[in-house]
């Protein structure tokens, strides 16, 4: 028996609603069965996500789960130093790049010795912005011609850390970006015996663009006014420090969606760095900060979700526009350092979750809810359900929902009874999606009140994960993440939907979604078959989404795999590492309570409960024993399965 063509759909056709080959270039694509698959090194080498969740889930981990795949993370790597060479290259520059990756973007310990070990060739080092962030620098970063940049507010601990790096060989350079850690940085210097390497951080008038452009500019939280960096040059001369002043720093935010902020910002710091080489400071370093974006609706706009350059169209204008200004000025040119955290990280990590079950505001049942005695409101919105072929859908429409909007009063006033109140809602959904289904008749000329009729329509899938704790940003600032199922890829995607996490909170949803020319208010997704797991990926969430994360609800960290491409593997791949989340146990003790005493506490209220014969002794003791299972338990849904028979099972 063939399949109803209507629900047939080609791979091409998921690829272009879903977004695959915008957002995701050529790292994603779907196979001929519907599964996604994914390209870590953007060549014909493929794996398919399901593999990997099957695979995971025969080590103890299931959804939610971060699925990391290293080599994407080492490719990118790879591609921006390779950019900055070209570009180099390509514009005689008589400088080198030499890139750092700031912490803060991802502070786990695989993602940053990955980076590391990917960049060991390109002398590729660490930017840290607190204490915290630099002690992990100072023991990680052991390639001794590696920067490590020193950002962010500091004190005399932070001061010393940065100078003991330096007494260990390696290149440290703290950047000033408050006026009054020239003189700390002076006195502890001389303390130690310390010859330190000191950068400026400079307030630039050019603001920054997108989501973070009110964080940069002139009124921006951190650097030095250029009558600041007059006053910090002239205390490094009368310390006799000239020789320190190695590097000069701008930051215009994160995710900068038009080339043109970074080109003027680049403009004005190299304008800044020649003054300062004038002033007889040896300099030697530009740093432009981060900035560099992702593409995450894949439009390839200045739209803050999207960037409309490439990584080496960026390199290219950065490289460019620096060795413009320093020729012009015969000033010799400086190593470049780049920031660039997001744009290395955040396409490396997939949150796969699951699809555990349906909230429907649009009654969707087919049955009436009564059959005799209907209110007379209930036949006149049948006479609009039947007699709909007299009527144009706009006008069908504000007649249901005025006769709905008369119902609902009847009901309240108590000359309705619940019965024919549901019934009244039922013809109210049932008469909207006749309509909705009879909108591409009208040929592109929708009235606006008919274009909610989608958002109106719409179910929400309740999908087992914490926005709070896995996407933080997308709560936050309304940050847009490419979300799509991994397999069920040659079926058309039939029912419009919002998402929904399993916190308390109404603000865990996602009711954004990434679209060509404009943001989605519901995403099209596949009915959900009981018993039978609906896995979606949200994808490019490699950037900042696993430390901001907080305990909400108490669910706590995910799984985790690792994966690698492995050619000699008959699937392609193999999980280098499986990494359990937080039990609850783990995040309890995070909250200050231990969970023996909580089993104590608990087994006392079963004691008292059994001598007073409310509970049985068997059963107290099973209460317990489930009690003890749990707290040692995740913290996340357990979804049911349904249970194969034995015939089907022996097969």
């Amino acid at each position: 028996m063939k399949k109803n063509q209507t629900t047939v759909w080609t791979p091409a056709q998921a690829e272009d609603y879903y977004g695959f080959k915008r957002w995701g270039a050529n790292l994603f694509s779907v196979d001929e069965d519907g599964f996604l698959n994914v390209h870590p090194q953007g060549d014909a080498r493929h794996i398919r996500i399901t593999d990997i969740i099957k695979e995971a889930q025969s080590m103890g981990l299931r959804p939610p789960m971060t699925i990391r795949v290293q080599d994407i993370l080492r490719s990118r790597v790879i591609q921006l130093n390779r950019a900055f060479r070209a570009a180099i290259e390509d514009e005689n520059y008589r400088g080198r790049y030499q890139g750092v990756f700031p912490i803060k973007v991802n502070q786990l310990r695989e993602v940053v010795e990955e980076i590391l070990d990917a960049g060991d060739d390109y002398d590729y080092g660490l930017e840290a912005g607190s204490k915290p962030e630099l002690l992990i620098a100072l023991a990680l970063l052991e390639n001794k011609k590696a920067l490590l940049i020193c950002n962010g507010y500091k004190d005399e601990d932070y001061i010393r850390l940065a100078l003991l790096g330096q007494r260990l060989g390696k290149r440290t350079i703290i950047v000033v970006e408050q006026l009054d850690e020239v003189d700390q940085i002076i006195r502890i210097a001389k303390e130690m015996n310390a010859e330190p390497k000191i950068g400026f951080r400079v307030k630039l008038t050019t603001s920054g663009e997108g989501k973070w452009a009110k964080s940069t500019g002139e009124y921006a939280k951190f650097g030095l006014t250029p009558g600041e960096i007059i006053l910090a040059a002239k205390k490094l001369k009368r310390a006799r420090m000239s020789a320190s002043l190695r590097l000069l720093h701008f930051h215009i935010g994160s995710q900068v969606p038009n080339i043109l902020t970074i080109k003027k910002a680049v403009t004005e710091a190299a304008r800044f760095y020649c003054e300062l080489s004038k002033m007889g400071f040896p300099m030697g370093h530009l740093d432009v900060g981060g900035g560099l974006g992702i593409d995450y609706d894949g439009s390839r706009s200045n739209y803050e979700s999207s960037m409309n350059y490439s990584m080496e169209v960026y390199a290219r204008d950065v490289v460019a526009n620096i060795k413009t200004v320093c020729d012009d000025a015969d000033v010799a040119h400086p190593t470049i350092t780049s920031e660039s955290g997001r744009a290395i990280v955040a396409p490396h990590a997939i949150l796969i979750t699951e699809a555990v079950g349906r909230i429907v505001t649009a009654d969707d049942t087919t049955q009436p809810l009564v059959t005799r005695k209907k209110a007379p409101i209930v036949r006149e919105l049948e006479e609009i359900l039947n007699d709909g072929s007299h009527y144009g859908l706009l006008e069908r429409f504000h007649d249901a929902r005025q006769k709905r909007e008369e119902a609902h009063s009847l009901f309240q006033h108590g000359y309705l009874n619940l019965e024919n109140r549901a019934e009244a809602d039922r013809l109210f959904w049932h008469i909207c999606r006749q309509i909705h289904k009879e909108i591409p008749s009208l040929e592109g000329n929708v009235p606006e009140d008919l274009l909610d009729l989608d958002v109106m329509l719409s179910e929400q899938y309740v999908c087992n994960f914490s926005v709070f704790q896995s996407l933080l940003d997308s709560w936050a600032i309304d940050q847009l993440f490419p979300i799509a199922p991994v397999h069920r890829l040659t079926e058309k995607p039939t029912v419009p939907t919002t998402l929904v996490d399993i916190t308390c909170d109404s603000d865990g949803k996602i009711d954004e979604f990434v679209d060509f020319e404009d943001i989605r208010n519901t995403l099209n997704l596949h009915k959900i078959t009981p018993g039978s797991p609906y896995y979606l990926g949200v994808f490019l969430v490699g950037a900042y989404q696993d430390i901001i994360g907080d305990l909400h609800n108490l669910f706590g960290r995910v799984d985790e795999a690792h994966v690698f491409l492995e050619d000699d593997e008959e699937d392609g791949f193999y999980i280098e590492e499986a990494l359990s989340g937080y039990s609850v146990d783990k995040i309890l003790n995070m909250i200050q309570y231990n969970a023996d005493d909580l089993c104590r506490m608990l087994k006392r209220e079963i004691d008292r409960a059994t001598k007073a014969d409310k509970v049985r002794p068997r059963e107290g003791i099973a209460l317990l024993a489930l009690y003890e299972n749990l707290i040692k338990n995740k913290s996340y849904l357990v979804p049911a399965r349904k249970k194969r028979s034995r015939a089907r099972a022996s097969k």
